[in-house]
């Protein structure tokens, strides 16, 4: 939410109208406020390295920012280096074209959205892939992980399964890895899951 109200601060010098998306999980997180809170501003256009990885590139935003580097962190216990992105405005996209900076480095890339399958994933590997090029530098096929294909299910455990959330993230891409080495990433057993953690 600190993010949202720098966000606020760069828009309103604009002249121009703009639509802020804010995830309502959001006001439960609490964050460290920036002394200069009046002036502290978010340019447009311009992702956020929420964690370094050299493995797999993680683009998403908003509350899946959460679910995405809670999955990153099991990742790394299995030795897997995930670099996450907060591309924080989808127009403007990744104007200095840092995704694809870090796609030369990975080789793989995953992008995750709370938007029904072809919405924002599919835009953004759009705006990867085919406007910056990524394609030339991947090892794996580009994936997207979108939402179900139909209405959230009501309720914490409804949202949970309907979403993506840390077990598909972290499914999805041990998948990717093990389509460039499957000597060293076996399949996994999804019939045993984990108990999810609906925060």
């Amino acid at each position: 939410m600190v993010q949202a109200a720098g966000m606020y601060n760069a828009l309103l010098e604009k002249i121009q109208p703009a639509l802020v998306i804010e995830p309502l999980k959001g006001y439960n997180v609490k964050e460290k406020l920036p002394a200069n809170m009046g002036e502290f501003k978010v340019p447009p256009g311009i992702p956020e390295v929420m964690r370094e990885g050299t493995d797999v590139t993680l683009v998403t935003y908003g509350w899946n920012v959460h679910h995405t580097l809670k999955a990153a962190g099991l990742l790394q216990e299995f030795n897997i280096s995930a670099e996450v992105f907060d591309v924080q405005t989808l127009l403007p996209f990744d104007l200095p074209h840092t995704i694809l900076r870090s796609v030369k480095k990975t080789n793989k890339v995953l992008f995750i959205d709370e938007d029904v399958p072809g919405g924002a994933t599919a835009y953004m590997m759009q705006k990867v892939v085919e406007e910056q090029h990524a394609f030339d530098y991947l090892d794996a096929a580009p994936r997207t992980l979108p939402a179900k294909e139909h209405l959230h299910a009501y309720g914490i455990d409804g949202e949970y399964f309907s979403k993506p959330n840390v077990e598909l993230i972290f499914e999805t891409v041990w998948e990717m890895m093990r389509e460039t080495d499957q000597n060293k990433y076996s399949p996994l057993n999804t019939d045993v899951r984990l108990i999810p953690d609906k925060s």
